[in-house]
C-alpha cells in the first residue's frame, strides 16, 4: 500500500502513514485553509488500509495546535480507527500532549469520552 508522507508547515501537520515501516503519526499545527482538501486523502487512505491493516496499528496524535475544523477531521480520521477496532483489528489511539497544556488534554479527554477504542493519553515531559 502506497505511504503517505506529508512535511510539516505553520499551517498543516506532519503526516506519517507506512505500512511497512508501522508509523502512524500526525503531528504540529493543523489549521489548514482548506481542511476538507487538505484531509480528505487521509481519510481514503484509511478507507483503504482497514480493508488490510497490520495485526496491529498504533496511531499517534501529537498536535500541538489545532482549530475548530481541524477538529472535527481528527474525529472523523479517529471515528476510522474505530471502525477498525469494531471489525475486530487490534488498534491503539495515542494521544500525546505537550507539557502543561491543559487545554490540549482536555480535548484527548472529549475524543477519548466520544469513542470506543483503546485510547491512551500520555503528557509528554518539559
Amino acid at each position: 500500500m502506497e505511504s503517505i508522507k506529508l512535511r510539516e508547515t505553520d499551517e498543516t501537520p506532519l503526516i506519517i502513514l507506512d505500512t511497512e515501516r508501522e508509523i502512524f503519526e500526525i503531528s504540529g499545527r493543523s489549521l489548514p485553509e482548506d481542511v476538507n482538501q487538505f484531509y480528505d486523502p487521509i481519510l481514503k487512505w484509511l478507507d483503504e488500509y482497514s480493508k488490510n491493516p497490520l495485526p496491529k496499528s498504533t496511531f499517534l496524535f501529537k498536535l500541538t495546535y489545532f482549530n475548530t475544523a481541524s477538529s472535527k477531521l481528527v474525529l472523523d480520521i479517529m471515528m476510522k480507527i474505530e471502525n477498525m477496532h469494531d471489525a475486530g483489528h487490534e488498534v491503539l489511539i495515542k494521544w500525546l500532549v505537550p507539557f502543561d497544556d491543559e487545554d490540549n488534554e482536555e480535548a484527548g479527554e472529549e475524543f477519548k469520552d466520544m469513542l470506543d477504542v483503546p485510547f491512551e493519553i500520555t503528557i509528554l515531559n518539559e
